[in-house]
């Protein structure tokens, strides 16, 4: 409207000077002159019109370069557009901003301002977010008010020890009694930054809970939860490449699609257990990723993670010249779930490839991945039936490299159902594993007639889980069965005294000696040391109420029975049973941020 009213205002005031220019005369004069006005206003007409094509020409030349800028690409070169660059340019941001007075537009715009304005016109990713400059910052998370309920005392708090489930017979009492438990620690904030400059589309997140190492009087008053920290990394891409360093979520963990590290993207059964579930490998541990982006389908990557030499508390025993209450170099060397640091080769190695397809509008993903580990240690030799204190000669040093594979998928085999399966298995890989299993025992190796050095060897350990989830309407259901193993690696201490009483053998096949068992699952090796876990777990979310703009409310329940078997069960006393299990359940609100 408004270019119609100057269109207007060009005619009447060109018919104006024209009439003004001309003076009057009589008769044949008269009517010549009012030809000469008709022609004039004509051609006056037709300049005009031929100015504004020109005019929109421009405009749809820089619109062009705006959108191609925008997305990513080089804009191409026009010599129409290049004479008169400046005022178009300021009128295409005009219009990309949504402005329709394009005279009006200022002619001092610059491209920097016309790309952030144009920006500023995307759809926001949550009415939270916010922009500072070409960056939008995105917060959310969500409130948490969690119940917990257990059979048994496990003596956690809403993150469940599987592998410390108690015995019905344990002399503490732990087993014969039930544990409730609400907190709202389990509540959780994180914050998205995203940026896209030029070819490079940057991403960063960070994430924590209340869920830390709270001291040991938290409980009694004012319940002062921990904060801590669960995901902090940033993300670049250029083209096809993608590099990722932070504490993330590790490759190892399966994904719902592609190799993305954002949460959603990740698999977690979508219970409320603060452990995860049983049969799922992960960490969140720094990481430095590069991903290669072949395809929107097909994607690959390898990265560097913190490693950490793990043997866990109580898992294995070690041989006497080594024993762990001496505090010598091989329990120091090894993290028994109190040590803050332990000494290592290399970094673990991850490597994994995945495949998405949307095929009919079912999403479909798959898997596949392997990994590299180690561990390093250094020590003197020790003399049979000695005490640490004999340690004696130059440091031997001694290492073991394992390596595991893995893979899962995601399908979805009509709208709103899901089959879902994940599995791992190799050696060292224990504490992937929920820190379920140890990555080593300490065998040791004899150098002379009376004289032996430690030696690591890897703990052979596996998992998996299978499942089912559902979506109807506002209801979301899952249904998951679970499963660790962890391979005895047991044998007898060639460096203790003789036992007495009736030799023993410390697994199938070997031989009968008056020697105690050392390393993970022998004979008479303590009740932490497991040879399964398992669990089945049931999980409903229900979501009362959503709106983009403020939000969910949702109820989620988890229902779960697990049971674990260790590797020995003493006969006496008879009544001891074979394994320890316990149900558990669930019911959390919360209010999910938009």
């Amino acid at each position: 409207m408004r270019l119609l009213e100057k269109m207007c205002f060009v005619v009447l005031a060109s018919g104006l000077a024209l009439g003004q220019a001309t003076a009057p005369n009589s008769g044949s004069a008269g009517s010549g002159s009012v030809s000469d006005e008709l022609k004039a206003l004509r051609e006056a007409i037709s300049q005009q019109q031929q100015q504004i094509a020109q005019q929109q020409q421009q405009l749809q030349t820089l619109q062009q370069k705006l959108d191609e800028k925008n997305s990513g690409k080089q804009p191409q070169q026009d010599a129409s557009s290049s004479s008169s660059a400046g005022t178009s340019s300021s009128n295409a941001t005009r219009m990309a901003a949504g402005t329709p007075h394009i005279a009006n537009a200022s002619l001092n715009t610059t491209p920097a301002a016309t790309a952030t304005m144009a920006q500023e016109t995307e759809k926001k990713e949550s009415p939270l977010s916010f922009r500072i400059g070409g960056t939008d910052f995105t917060p959310g998370g969500f409130v948490d008010f969690e119940n917990v309920f257990r059979t048994t005392n496990t003596g956690g708090n809403i993150t469940t020890p599987f592998g410390t489930i108690p015995f019905v017979n344990a002399l503490n009492g732990q087993g014969q009694l039930s544990e409730f438990r609400s907190t709202g620690q389990y509540s959780r904030y994180n914050l998205k930054i995203t940026g896209k400059y030029g070819e490079n589309r940057i991403i960063g997140y960070i994430e924590g809970d209340f869920n830390g190492n709270d001291a040991n009087n938290a409980l009694i008053t004012s319940n002062p939860h921990t904060n801590r920290l669960r995901l902090y990394w940033g993300d670049f891409r250029r083209g096809n490449w993608e590099i990722l360093a932070g504490q993330t979520w590790g490759m190892q963990t399966p994904n719902r699609v592609g190799l993305s590290p954002m949460p959603v993207d990740v698999f977690v059964p979508i219970g409320e257990d603060a452990q995860t579930h049983v049969g799922l490998p992960y960490t969140r541990a720094a990481e430095l990723r590069v991903v290669y982006h072949f395809s929107d389908q097909f994607q690959w990557g390898v990265a560097m993670q913190n490693p950490d030499q793990f043997v866990g508390a109580g898992f294995v025993t070690f041989p006497a010249g080594f024993n762990p209450a001496a505090n010598s170099a091989p329990v120091q060397q090894l993290d028994s779930g109190a040590a803050l640091t332990v000494p290592s080769l290399f970094p673990d190695i991850h490597t994994k490839m995945a495949w998405d397809s949307d095929m009919n509008g079912k999403h479909m993903h798959l898997e596949a991945g392997g990994l590299i580990t180690s561990v390093k240690l250094a020590n003197q030799t020790f003399t049979v039936g000695g005490t640490p204190t004999t340690l004696a000669g130059p440091f031997l040093k001694s290492s073991a490299i394992g390596a595991g594979v893995n893979g899962a998928f995601n399908l979805e085999l009509f709208k709103g159902f899901r089959v879902v399966a994940n599995g791992i298995w190799g050696d060292g890989i224990g504490r992937y594993l929920i820190a379920l299993s140890p990555q080593t025992v300490i065998v040791p190796i004899q150098t002379g007639p009376t004289t032996f050095i430690a030696n690591p060897n890897l703990v052979r350990a596996g998992a998996g889980i299978i499942g089912a989830e559902a979506t109807v309407h506002k209801s979301q259901f899952g249904a998951y069965w679970g499963g660790n193993y962890a391979q005895r690696n047991a044998f007898a201490d060639l460096t203790a005294a003789n036992t007495t009483g009736a030799p023993i053998s410390c697994g199938p096949g070997q031989p009968l000696l008056n020697k105690p068992c050392i390393g993970f699952g022998g004979t008479n090796s303590a009740n932490t040391a497991n040879r399964a876990i398992q669990e089945g777990s049931f999980d409903w979310t229900q979501t009362f109420w959503r709106s983009p703009q403020y939000g969910a409310v949702q109820l989620v329940t988890q229902t779960s029975y697990v049971t674990r078997a260790p590797w020995f069960v003493a006969t006496v006393p008879t009544l001891q049973p074979k394994n320890a299990h316990l149900v558990m359940a669930f019911v959390s609100l919360k209010y999910v941020l938009p």
